[in-house]
């Protein structure tokens, strides 16, 4: 009887550490957060080839001049920065410059920026309740396929459902998409070609859609993390001609 316990005993803790724990939307976000918190780039720069299409055919090819410091600081220079024609992310605001002239202030409810690292910047509950905010309900998941790249998938309980969708890539636990549904209008970002940085990642290919049309395509060139950033050029406030 003994020897019977003795054996029952040991196959219950076999059993309990051969079974993985279930996986949910919660638990996924633990493991990214045990993963970068702390390990992610401050800051990150880089120059970017970006590609227009209408109706799937190419309009325009220009080269954008972008700076991050993470969580919340973004800056992109359209073409020769000399010409001050510039977007400034700020927190939840975008502000748009033509000549160093402010010509428009938006909100920034698509925040990319904390999607792409900032959120390793504040608490795991600071960043739950920011990408609640952002739409996403963190009570569905599921898993699927990306590109051949097994994925975990916030905010849908299965890939197919018009929800707002993180995809998030299960060996570099790195977003490689999300899904937006608003307004009628359903957005998509695909993300690609990762390069490491240290104990992190940047993509350095971007593919955007509206509506399942290609609208832009991104390629990121002469990538730098944790580079020094005069901050004084995220100030809506006081125009700086970026060097």
């Amino acid at each position: 009887m003994k020897r019977s316990l003795l054996l029952l005993s040991i196959i219950a803790i076999a059993c309990s550490f051969s079974v993985p724990a279930k996986k949910d939307a919660e638990s996924v976000l633990k493991d990214m957060f045990k993963r970068y918190s702390g390990k992610w780039y401050r800051s990150f720069s880089f120059n970017q080839t970006t590609e227009n299409y209408v109706n799937d055919s190419l309009v325009r090819t220009s080269t954008w001049y972008e700076h991050i410091v993470f969580p919340d600081k973004f800056r992109i220079d359209f073409g020769d920065a000399a010409n001050g024609n510039a977007a400034i992310y700020l927190k939840d605001s975008v502000y748009s410059f033509r000549k160093g002239k402010l010509v428009r202030t938006d909100l920034n409810d698509l925040d990319l920026t904390f999607l792409l690292g900032g959120m390793y910047f504040y608490t795991f509950d600071e960043a739950k309740a920011k990408l609640k905010a952002q739409g996403y309900d963190l009570g569905k998941y599921c898993e699927a396929n990306l590109n051949g790249k097994p994925v975990y998938v916030i905010g849908a309980s299965s890939a197919e459902e018009k929800t707002n969708q993180v995809w998030i890539d299960k060996e570099k636990l790195v977003v490689l998409k999300f899904l937006r549904y608003q307004d009628g209008k359903k957005e998509e970002g695909i993300f690609s070609g990762h390069q490491r940085h240290g104990d992190a990642w940047s993509e350095t290919a971007c593919d955007f859609y509206i509506n399942d049309k290609l609208v832009q395509k991104e390629k990121y060139h002469d990538c730098k993390a944790n580079a020094a950033i005069d901050l004084s050029i995220f100030d809506p406030l006081n125009f700086v001609y970026r060097k």
